[in-house]
């Protein structure tokens, strides 16, 4: 029997505490990396967002060429060539040209952006 334990201790393998340290590393490693991921999941949200309203204001731009004295909203907007981005949500609050605002906010992003008449984009 004591030549049984003495014979498996030759044979190549892991410790206990070895695979422990992995194990403990790879648990580090996955509290920095997850909420690094999450950041960059709601950046991409907000920038469709963003993206979405400065589009939604060259669509209406392109409306306000050819009807100046109208009053713009979301179907008008999308008759002019604008498409939403999944998920993204945009409002036309004021649509005629001289007091334009629109809104777009994506579902899991964290930021409402909006643009006026003179083609500010703000938060």
């Amino acid at each position: 029997m004591l030549n049984a334990f003495r014979q498996r201790r030759g044979q190549a393998g892991f410790t206990l505490i070895e695979l422990m340290i992995v194990i403990a590393i790879i648990g580090i490693l996955a509290a920095i990396a997850i909420p690094q991921f999450t950041a960059y999941r709601t950046r991409g949200y907000e920038a469709a967002a963003r993206s979405d309203v400065k589009n939604a204001y060259t669509a209406a731009q392109t409306f306000f060429t050819g009807s100046p004295a109208s009053t713009l909203d979301i179907a008008i907007l999308s008759a002019s060539g604008f498409k939403s981005t999944a998920g993204v949500t945009t409002t036309v609050a004021n649509g005629d040209i001289s007091t334009l605002s629109i809104t777009s906010v994506h579902s899991s992003g964290g930021r409402t952006y909006s643009v006026n008449s003179t083609g500010v984009i703000s938060p």
